[in-house]
């Protein structure tokens, strides 16, 4: 019994010590840069810039390199000395961590044994096979004796090490080796998350609000319209178009190369072949008015300082979706379109009516659509700030936290008054592409 209390006891210690130091540590250290990020100096405001703007990708790299650093002085740390696996406790740090690093040696060169058997079982003559058996079994007898003999595991490990280094020299890896490896897999583990899995964008304006507040962090499925390779237009398992109501992230279809690429977060509304309209940014697929419900009046700034307005909030219906627009009032936009979205493209309207730069005002007013080569994916969850983490972007519309109640009522009203029908009729073939005369 009292073996297993102090099992249990050394067990809980090394957990306790390995989550605050390898884990707790290292993710403070993370939020501590991104906090920086918000003010940093001049001299690293580009630096800044870019974490910001990348923050998965930077949180994995330097979670690794916290990682690494800690690893290489854990023996110095609080507490380490309570630690079963970093050694016999009760033992000096110098001679723990000589045990540690005989431990790792016996538990690597066994792996390599195993994992080249038959390379291995060709190369060497059966006496060396038996000579590293011998040396590693000693070893291993030696680091499991107690009382600790410092001088017996010394010896066994030097023995271990020359036959090692005589028989296995060329297939070991070398400590700055390996390293170096863990943290090229780090790097390239966050490049390939953001190339081919997910990415993290900063909403900076207010075109979608109020679906997406300005300033709020995102996370964009890569996967759902399948992954671009790099490089190329070409899609893995494609799954396109988009559909309706989807939330998606795209690089501004510009077609002048004298300005810089931009990638803009917007609804889609209309697919290949449909006729696009809007009248009062209401809107009208093939003829058919997308249904809207009035929830209230919404008040919201602006981000180029300028002050409060009010606004039009309505919870409009398209296809399974429904979801929260806005209409500035006093604004009068007049009839849009009639826009034809050509083949392989999607057009896109921001949820600010009144307030968004999308497919309506594309090409001095001539209307243009997202062609799938500049999809980067669907809009997945908001992951900052706290009070709406992991907020689902396509979920049951919500606002933000504070709202009066009436306006609260009113969008819960106008869900469970769902209209029937909120699919468009198909689109009548029609020859060309592009707005209609």
């Amino acid at each position: 019994m009292r073996t297993s209390a102090a099992s249990l006891k050394a067990s809980l210690a090394g957990y306790c010590f390995g989550g605050f130091w390898f884990v707790l540590l290292p993710a403070a250290l993370v939020l501590a840069l991104f906090a920086w990020c918000g003010s940093p100096g001049a001299w690293a405001a580009e630096l800044a810039v870019s974490v910001r703007d990348q923050r998965v990708p930077a949180a994995i790299v330097l979670f690794t390199l916290a990682e690494m650093l800690l690893y290489h002085f854990r023996y110095w740390l609080p507490f380490a000395g309570r630690v079963a696996a970093l050694g016999p406790p009760g033992l000096g740090r110098e001679v723990r961590e000589e045990h540690h690093h005989a431990v790792q040696f016996l538990e690597q060169t066994e792996r390599l044994l195993r994992q080249k058997r038959s390379q291995l079982a060709r190369q060497l003559p059966p006496s060396a096979h038996e000579l590293i058996a011998r040396c590693l079994a000693d070893l291993r007898s030696s680091l499991a004796a107690r009382p600790f003999d410092r001088e017996a595991a010394r010896t066994a490990f030097r023995a271990a090490q020359g036959a090692v280094q005589q028989h296995l020299s060329g297939h070991r890896k070398s400590e700055s080796r390996r390293t170096l490896e863990s943290l090229l897999a780090a790097v390239g583990l966050a490049l390939a998350l953001r190339a081919l899995v997910f990415e993290a964008f900063r909403i900076p304006s207010g075109s979608m609000l109020p679906t997406l507040q300005i300033g709020d962090h995102i996370f964009v499925n890569k996967l759902h319209y399948g992954p671009r390779l790099p490089f190329t237009d070409l899609r893995v398992l494609p799954r396109l178009p988009p559909e309706r109501a989807d939330v998606i992230v795209f690089e501004f279809p510009d077609d002048d190369p004298r300005n810089e690429r931009q990638d803009f977060v917007k609804r889609v509304i209309a697919l290949p072949g449909d006729v696009l309209e809007a009248n009062q940014g209401h809107p009208i697929i093939n003829g058919w008015p997308v249904p809207y419900c009035r929830a209230g009046r919404y008040q919201y700034g602006k981000n180029d300082g300028r002050p409060f307005e009010w606004a039009e909030l309505d919870v409009e219906f398209l296809g399974d979706l429904a979801y929260l627009t806005l209409y500035a009032e006093e604004v009068d936009s007049g009839t849009e379109g009639p826009f034809l979205v050509g083949p392989g493209e999607v057009y896109v309207m921001g949820d600010n009516r009144n307030d968004s730069l999308d497919s309506r005002r594309w090409h001095h007013g001539a209307g243009g659509g997202v062609p799938y080569s500049n999809l980067r994916g669907r809009a997945s969850r908001v992951w900052l700030p706290a009070a709406r983490w992991m907020l689902p972007i396509m979920g049951v519309p919500q606002l933000p936290e504070g709202m009066p109640a009436e306006l609260t009522g009113g969008v819960a009203a106008c869900l469970a008054a769902r209209p029937a029908q909120t699919f468009p009729p198909p689109p009548v073939p029609r020859p060309g592409t592009g707005p209609l005369g």
